[in-house]
């Protein structure tokens, strides 16, 4: 059995194995089930909405939900990738890849937040186990209050 960096430097591949590879790259970066729940949920309440959209231009980062007018964005954070402090999960192989990655995408979630609120923006996320419906209330309730300190 080769060690981790002989297999990466054969294979280019991060994955521990060709299934791993598959899996994780059968990942939808947008458009899954949550993200779908919460747009129709928001969406049945008559709320409209622009989908993986980049709130600030020149910043490459894409909120899920993107209210323009209301200068509010919404991401939805999956368990593993977002590390939930209620539903994350070690993982089993390559332990330690998995925890560096979920670490820096905590870190960059936090920098997202700063630099849209410096914009002016309002930034909500949402938990992928959420209720939909209960987060879509949250969504019409930060979009009312901003559309308010527009008036």
């Amino acid at each position: 059995m080769t060690d981790r960096s002989d297999r990466h430097a054969s294979t280019g591949s991060w994955a521990s194995s060709p299934a791993t590879r598959r899996s994780m790259q059968s990942n939808k970066g947008r458009d899954t089930g949550p993200e779908l729940a919460l747009r129709r949920a928001v969406h049945a309440m008559g709320m409209r909405y622009r989908v993986s959209m980049r709130p600030i231009r020149s910043v490459r980062r894409t909120a899920d939900l993107v209210f323009t007018r209301a200068r509010l964005a919404v991401f939805v954070d999956g368990c593993f990738w977002h590390g939930c402090p209620e539903h994350h999960t070690v993982a089993k192989t390559n332990a330690e890849y998995w925890a560096a990655k979920v670490e820096k995408n905590r870190a960059r979630d936090r920098e997202t937040d700063g630099l849209l609120a410096s914009e002016g923006w309002t930034v909500l996320r949402v938990w992928e186990h959420e209720d939909p419906s209960v987060c879509a209330a949250r969504v019409r309730d930060a979009y009312r209050s901003r559309m308010e300190l527009g008036d």
